[in-house]
């Protein structure tokens, strides 16, 4: 960890245990004894997975991230990922199989606008495939609409530093609703917006004068296609998901979710990594993902966190999932299947204690490009890139412990966690240290 990095950790740290001194803030109520058997979750909860555009399509046209690879600036060369565009079918057969009932997908504008004004043919019937399969595999598909990657000719008018970006945007974005509200999907209009800008910053696509630009545009594009969705699509729901940041979620997230909070239907959340004082000195890494702490219960927390902050709006889990080192064992000896089923069980857990959690979303059903290099892999299956041309899909545990969990709305009434929770979490650390969640033993 960069010395910034780390001293910004410990200000959060030491800011979050000022406040616990202080008397900041509490929990509303006293926590629920935790209940001796677990219920599972409602039967119209949405299991479902996840994947983005550019990560898993290969073939790539001309954009942003195209150009960061072309220059350089990534591990691993894309290639052409786990191509997805020729494998959708069977991709979208394995996601049935395991029970599931919302496929998340991403639509590339990259792919349907490949110059300024002139919309591809084979992009848009692309699309029309994946959807199609998505729904007469009886599941319902999650569109995001910007996943971090815009065309190579919206680069060259200088990307989200230039004010018309907003209207390409859109206009891009407004063909997508058109053309796919009938099918009912969820919607997600930018992927991890606070993320999104931290990469442009870092691979050069805006400079950092234009951070606050870059913000304010997301902001105002999210705002007027969610009001479009609407007329469209009148009872959709819309989201713009946030990657959950342990010790600093407030300050990383806050501004531009306070921005928008009118225009989500749905809080969606991206949860991958804990935080507690114990692992302070290890968080965190941005390359070596599968060195990163894992804290399943810090799911709860997250929940938690926005439940009590949009105590109106459902939540959503747009994304988790855990990370491995080329697909071999994790070295604190976590494998998927357990972190899978230790995470469910929190989210039980919190369905039970009163939040409205309405779905989930693994992240991802196959390991993809990890925004420059094919090291971290997240997939239910493994797929390895840079040494297998025919890209096979291989289950890996979590596959059947998926499987089971659709099938039962969750895990066994008498399960127990693998891991015990922290003390005293990081994830949210005011709630969890005052309130902690525990196990029945």
């Amino acid at each position: 960890m960069r010395a910034h990095r780390r001293r910004r950790v410990v200000a959060a740290l030491a800011a979050t245990t000022a406040a616990l001194v202080i008397g900041g803030t509490t929990p509303a109520a006293a926590r629920p004894a935790p209940p001796t058997l677990i219920a599972p979750m409602d039967a119209d909860f949405l299991w479902g997975v996840a994947a983005s555009g550019y990560q898993s399509e290969g073939h790539a046209p001309d954009s942003n991230w195209s150009r960061y690879v072309a220059a350089g600036q990534t591990q691993d060369p894309y290639l052409d990922s786990i191509d997805f565009t020729t494998h959708y079918q069977s991709d979208i057969a394995r996601a049935a199989a395991l029970g599931v009932k919302v496929y998340r997908v991403g639509i590339e504008w990259a792919r349907l606008q490949p110059e300024a004004g002139e919309w591809d043919a084979n992009g848009l019937a692309f699309y029309d495939n994946v959807i199609s399969a998505i729904m007469t595999a009886g599941m319902r598909p999650m569109l995001t609409i910007d996943h971090w990657v815009y065309p190579g000719w919206e680069v060259d008018k200088g990307g989200w530093n230039s004010p018309g970006m907003v209207e390409d945007w859109l206009g891009n974005a407004r063909t997508v609703v058109d053309r796919y509200a009938a099918y009912e999907p969820l919607w997600v209009t930018f992927n991890e917006p606070a993320f999104y800008i931290v990469n442009e910053l870092r691979h050069g696509g805006v400079s950092p004068a234009s951070v606050p630009a870059m913000q304010e545009r997301i902001a105002e594009a999210h705002k007027s296609i969610y009001d479009y969705i609407h007329r469209v699509q009148p009872d959709a729901m819309v989201t713009s998901n946030v990657a959950y940041i342990p010790a600093g979620e407030d300050v990383v997230n806050k501004s531009l979710i306070d921005t928008i909070a009118a225009e989500l239907d749905f809080v969606g959340i991206d949860y991958y990594y804990g935080l507690s004082p114990d692992s302070l000195l290890g968080m965190m890494s941005f390359t070596e993902l599968w060195k990163n702490p894992l804290q399943p219960e810090g799911i709860y927390y997250a929940l938690q966190h926005y439940s009590r902050r949009f105590p109106d709006k459902p939540l959503y889990i747009v994304e988790n999932g855990m990370p491995t080192e080329n697909g071999m064992p994790r070295a604190d000896g976590y494998d998927r299947a357990d972190a899978l089923r230790d995470t469910v069980y929190w989210l039980q857990r919190a369905k039970t204690d009163g939040m409205n959690l309405i779905g989930y979303n693994y992240w991802s059903l196959t390991d993809n490009y990890e925004w420059g290099s094919y090291t971290p892999r997240f997939g239910l299956y493994t797929v390895d890139v840079l040494t297998d041309p025919a890209l096979t899909r291989r289950p890996t545990d979590a596959v059947a412990a998926y499987t089971d969990i659709t099938r039962a709305d969750g895990v066994a009434p008498d399960y127990r966690p693998t891991r015990a929770p922290k003390n005293c979490s990081l994830v949210d650390a005011v709630a969890s240290c005052a309130d902690p969640v525990t196990v029945p033993r």
